[in-house]
């Protein structure tokens, strides 16, 4: 069948095809499209059949410069830690991280096995594995010697919350209106201030993955693999457990699930009860960031798949959070 004429994802599949040969261990093979959410990820069938991924990077979201400092840090965690994580796979140049077009970068990545997790099952057990994960992870930042030049996002408020944020303006994102909007606006001045008065001494705030969710996550047996570290960034740690919760702070397990992340994360790094206080105020700053999201990403299927309730529930758990 011909492809329709300005059809984008076939155009992302024919620059991933034709770059192909910049990865010797990939070259003659085909891609296959298995996720569209801020890139494009392709699993690489090799000719003689392994199997790769490959990430191609959204246009003006991540400069050359982020993206290798992301992956230096994903190769300290391989060789410094035993958390699981996808090495990168350099281009025969040596070089990590590709420029397949102007503007638009790509990186390879070994193929890891496994299943992503479902909201609806048993999640308790993989949230005492995440909570393991962040403390190790903030561990090792605190110690880490970053390259020079490392360029990462910071997640604070003013990047969150501001109009101009990374992820665009929660104002704008589907039903934010009347009452909602006038919710969420108190909501946005009570997050600033509690986050102002928490502060970001070295103890609370550093280099964190900031996108443990489901979605990156593949399980299989008793290995759980942590992907997807484009979005790391300088933040609150506690904000690894808020991004653990995306677009499941509703679900009946939440408080379970808190419970099994803060009790393993504790074994490997200690909390202090300011931490603990401002663990509903990180929920709700993630909540915000990804209703942001939603609204500048309208495109994908998972921003489609919340567009119609996001808002208002986000403003229901403000209610409560704003009534304390």
């Amino acid at each position: 069948m011909d492809r329709a004429p300005n059809d984008p994802q076939a155009d992302e599949l024919s620059l991933v095809a034709a770059s192909l040969e910049r990865w010797p261990a990939v070259a003659g093979g085909t891609p296959v499209l298995i996720n569209l959410s801020e890139n494009h990820t392709f699993r690489i069938d090799g000719p003689k059949g392994a199997h790769h991924v490959l990430r191609l990077h959204r246009p003006r979201y991540q400069s050359r410069a982020a993206i290798g400092s992301e992956l230096s840090w994903l190769e300290a965690i391989t060789d410094e830690t035993e958390i699981p994580v996808p090495r990168p796979v350099p281009g025969a140049d040596g070089e990590i991280v590709q420029e397949v077009a102007p503007d638009r970068y790509a990186a390879m990545f070994a193929f890891e096995p496994g299943e992503e997790p479902q909201a609806d099952a048993d999640l308790v057990p993989l949230f005492a594995t995440l909570g393991n994960y962040a403390a190790t992870l903030h561990n090792h930042v605190s110690v880490w010697q970053q390259p020079e030049h490392f360029v990462r996002p910071i997640w604070d408020a003013v990047s969150i919350l501001e109009p101009s944020g990374l992820w665009g303006d929660w104002r704008k994102a589907p039903h934010v209106e009347g009452e909602t909007l006038a919710v969420l606006t108190e909501l946005d001045s009570a997050l600033r201030a509690d986050l102002r008065a928490y502060g970001t001494d070295i103890d609370r705030f550093g280099l964190i993955h900031a996108d443990m969710r489901l979605a990156n996550l593949l399980v299989d047996g008793e290995t759980t693999v942590l992907l997807d570290f484009d979005d790391c960034g300088h933040g609150w740690f506690l904000y690894d457990l808020a991004a653990s919760l995306s677009f499941i702070e509703t679900s009946p397990q939440v408080p379970a699930l808190i419970r099994a992340w803060l009790s393993a994360y504790i074994e490997v790094r200690p909390l202090k009860a300011d931490d603990f206080r401002m663990i509903d105020a990180m929920i709700l700053l993630r909540r915000m960031a990804l209703l942001a999201w939603i609204g500048s990403h309208a495109e994908t299927d998972l921003a489609k798949a919340h567009a119609d309730r996001f808002a208002l529930d986000t403003a229901a758990l403000a209610e409560k959070y704003l009534a304390r």
